[in-house]
């Protein structure tokens, strides 16, 4: 048998030798096996470990970002249609107009998109004193009506729907028909409200350009009302760039 002689002199402060360390070549070829095994049994196991690891944070990732799309969106009502536009927008439910009567000095001023399917808690079918809500009527006078939509809408009840589109942010732009560049048009309509000289306040909605009618509801009812509105210019700084008269245009526009 050959054996190899390995020195290892290690000398100390004192010049001290140290006994040498006498290995023969198998015992060292194995261990020097034994190493290269352990170590590649260790890397293969890291290996297993990351692998692993990276699994459950792109299982994590998933989730998270899953959650995030369901909660990014904004909400916001289309009048006068009944359901919502094709561009990624869903239909959460098409409703029916109402609000506080035109005439009620203490009404209400927002528009309603009431349910079509109501639920009730505690009720008394008697008529109490308190908050009133009434259906909702188009009431465009007789020479906007058919130069507006080429057919006769006025005293026709309007529906509604509550669309929820996946881009954050919802505006509507009084005056404009137009989305501004990187938005995307939800839809374009007359900027609506009540009768200036009516007792009851109002607020200022998007009606859509092309209008529809619930069926069967022409019955002339009043309510709460839509009208257009036009400029009124007199000593403001609207004029220009508005017309004085002029019914103003509105777009709902999404980013």
């Amino acid at each position: 048998m050959i054996f190899v002689w390995i020195m290892v002199a290690q000398f100390a402060l004192s010049g001290a030798d140290t006994e040498p360390l006498c290995l023969s070549r198998f015992d060292y070829d194995y261990k020097l096996l034994s190493k290269l095994v352990e170590l590649e049994t260790g890397q293969k196991r890291l290996h297993e470990t990351i692998t692993e690891q990276q699994t459950v944070i792109n299982e994590l990732q998933t989730i998270i970002t899953g959650s995030k799309s369901k909660e990014v969106g904004s909400v916001y009502t289309r009048w006068g249609k009944s359901s919502c536009p094709c561009n990624g927008t869903e239909t959460i439910y098409a409703g029916l107009v109402a609000g506080s009567h035109y005439s009620h000095r203490g009404a209400a001023a927002n528009y309603l998109c009431l349910t079509q399917q109501p639920s009730w808690n505690k009720y008394d079918d008697k008529e109490q004193d308190g908050g009133l809500v009434h259906g909702a009527e188009y009431e465009f006078d007789l020479r906007s009506r058919k130069h507006f939509f080429g057919r006769e809408i006025t005293d026709e009840d309007p529906p509604c729907a509550v669309c929820r589109t996946e881009r954050p942010t919802v505006i509507m732009i009084p005056g404009s028909r137009q989305c501004l560049d990187g938005w995307t048009m939800e839809y374009h309509g007359y900027l609506s409200t009540g009768h200036y000289d009516h007792d009851a306040a109002s607020e200022y909605v998007c009606l859509d350009v092309d209008p529809e009618a619930i069926l069967g509801g022409t019955s002339n009812n009043d309510g709460k009302l839509f009208y257009f509105t036009e400029v009124r210019c007199g000593s403001s700084s609207l004029c220009p760039p508005y017309v004085n008269g002029r019914e103003l245009s509105c777009v709902v526009c999404s980013k």
